[in-house]
C-alpha cells in the first residue's frame, strides 16, 4: 500500500489514508536527501516503509528522530531533524487515522507541532483540524456533549471572587500596602505612549476585552473540553521551575481540566500550563482573543503570544524578560508585584546563564539575612482581576501568584531597535 509520495517514497497524500499532506508530498525528497547529509540513513530507509504502510517502521523513525531532538541542548538541535519528526507524525497519524483511531492519530499529531519544525507545520494544522472536526461530531452523534452527565454541577473554572483578608494571610511581606500600579480605564493608544511606555511604567488597563469571546466561553469547561479537550498539550508540575522536583509533562487538555478541578493543594503536584505558544497550536481557542492595540506601540512588532493556565496558588517566581509585555487576566485573579529594572543588583539573579534572569529570592520566605538588601526596595503591586491588563515594560521584575484558577495571555513585543534582544 503505497503513500503516494513526493520523491522517495517520504510522502503520505490523499492515497494514504485520507489525511491529505501537499507540503510534505513536495518536500519529502528533499528533506529525506538533507537527513541523510546528517547520517540519518535509517530515518530515510524508515520513513521510506512508513510512506507504504509499515506501523513500526513508522514509529521507528519517529523515535529516531526523537533521539536527535534530545540529543542536547534545543537550540542545537539541527532545524532538519525537526523537520523530520513533524514527518514522521504525519506518516504515524495517518496509519493511526487509517486504523480508526482518532485520540492516538491526533495526540501524534500535536507532537509533531510542539516539537517539530515549521517545513510541515501546514500539514499538521490541516490534519489537525480535519481529525478534531470528526472527533467532535463522533461526541456530539454519542451523544457526549460533557454538561448533562455531570449531574447539573456548575462547571465554571472560577465560581466566586477573592476574600482580600484571607489573600493577605498568603501574600509576601508587605503585599498590597505600599504602592498600587496605576490603573487607567480604556486608555488610548496616545495616552498609553504618553504616560507609560516612553517612560518604562507599568499600568494596568481596564475595559479593554469586552469584545474578546474568550471573556465568556474561557470560564466554561465544558467549552473548553470541546474545543480542546483531545488535543496534548505540555505542563509544567511542582511548585516551580526553580525547585528541584519541578518536571513537565505531555497530557491532554481534558486531563489537565480534570487536574485543575480536583482543587489538590499540593503544591508538589500543581500542575501548570505555563508560557505556551497554544494559541499557535488550537486555532480554535486563538479565534477567541484579539491582539492589544498597544502592542504595536513603538513601532514594533509581536514576537510572541503564550498560555498561562492554572489552579489557585501557582507562582512564578520573581524574574525579568526582555520584551514589552502585556498580561491580560481572561479568567480569574492574580497577584502581581513589581520592581524596577534598576533594582536588579539588589535582587541577586542567579549566575548561571540559564537562570541569569530569574532572582534567588523566594518571596514566599524571604531569607534575610541571606539577602538583606531586597527588604527595603520599593515595589508596586496589585491584584489583576478579570478583564484587566497589565504592561510590565521590559527587564521590570515580576513576581506573580494565582489567586484563584487563573487563565492569561501574554503578548510581547519588540521595539525595532531592540529586537536583536529577542
Amino acid at each position: 500500500m503505497s503513500g503516494a509520495g513526493g520523491g522517495g517514497g517520504g510522502g503520505g497524500g490523499a492515497t494514504g489514508g485520507g489525511l491529505e499532506t501537499p507540503t510534505l508530498d513536495r518536500e519529502a525528497a528533499g528533506l529525506l536527501r538533507d537527513i541523510s547529509e546528517h547520517g540519518g540513513y535509517a530515518y530515510a530507509a524508515m520513513s521510506g516503509l512508513a510512506a507504504a504502510g509499515d506501523v513500526r517502521a513508522a514509529e521507528a523513525a519517529r523515535e529516531m528522530a526523537w533521539e536527535q531532538l534530545h540529543s542536547g541542548p534545543w537550540h542545537s538541535v539541527l532545524p532538519a531533524w525537526r523537520d523530520a519528526y513533524s514527518m514522521a507524525c504525519l506518516h504515524v497519524a495517518r496509519l493511526h487515522y487509517r486504523g480508526g483511531e482518532l485520540k492516538e492519530a491526533l495526540r501524534v499529531l500535536d507532537l509533531g507541532l510542539i516539537m517539530g519544525g515549521t517545513l510541515l507545520k501546514k500539514d499538521l494544522e490541516a490534519a489537525v483540524e480535519k481529525l478534531s472536526a470528526e472527533a467532535r461530531g463522533a461526541r456530539v452523534s454519542g451523544g457526549d456533549e460533557g454538561g448533562e452527565e455531570a449531574g447539573g454541577l456548575d462547571r465554571r473554572l472560577v465560581r466566586e471572587g477573592i476574600d482580600r483578608d484571607k489573600v493577605l494571610r498568603i501574600l509576601p511581606k508587605k503585599s498590597l500596602s505600599i504602592k498600587s500600579v496605576a490603573k487607567r480605564s480604556a486608555l488610548s493608544l496616545e495616552g498609553f505612549l504618553r504616560e507609560f511606555f516612553l517612560s518604562g511604567c507599568p499600568v494596568i488597563i481596564t475595559d479593554c476585552m469586552s469584545q474578546w469571546p474568550a471573556r465568556t466561553k474561557w470560564n466554561d469547561m465544558d467549552y473548553l473540553k470541546t474545543v480542546a479537550g483531545d488535543r496534548t498539550v505540555p505542563v509544567e508540575v511542582g511548585k516551580n521551575y526553580l525547585c528541584s522536583e519541578w518536571k513537565q509533562e505531555l497530557i491532554t487538555f481534558s486531563q489537565f481540566l480534570d487536574r485543575l478541578q480536583s482543587n489538590d493543594p499540593s503544591a508538589a503536584n500543581r500542575t501548570y500550563l505555563a508560557q505556551h505558544p497554544l494559541f499557535d497550536q488550537i486555532n480554535e481557542l486563538r479565534k477567541d482573543i484579539l491582539i492589544p492595540d498597544y502592542c504595536f506601540a513603538g513601532g514594533g512588532e509581536l514576537n510572541s503570544l503564550n498560555a498561562w493556565f492554572g489552579p489557585a496558588g501557582t507562582v512564578t517566581p520573581l524574574h525579568h524578560d526582555p520584551h514589552h509585555n502585556i498580561l491580560a487576566q481572561v479568567v480569574g485573579a492574580k497577584y502581581i508585584r513589581l520592581y524596577s529594572s534598576s533594582f536588579s543588583e539588589e535582587l541577586y539573579p542567579h549566575s548561571e546563564t540559564m537562570l541569569c534572569n530569574s532572582s534567588k529570592v523566594d518571596l514566599d520566605d524571604i531569607d534575610e539575612k541571606e539577602y538583606p538588601k531586597i527588604m527595603d526596595l520599593e515595589f508596586l503591586d496589585c491584584i489583576l482581576e478579570e478583564g484587566e491588563m497589565l504592561y510590565i515594560p521590559p527587564k521590570w521584575w515580576h513576581y506573580v501568584r494565582s489567586l484563584t484558577t487563573s487563565f492569561s495571555v501574554t503578548f510581547w513585543w519588540s521595539k525595532p531597535e531592540s529586537s536583536a534582544d529577542s
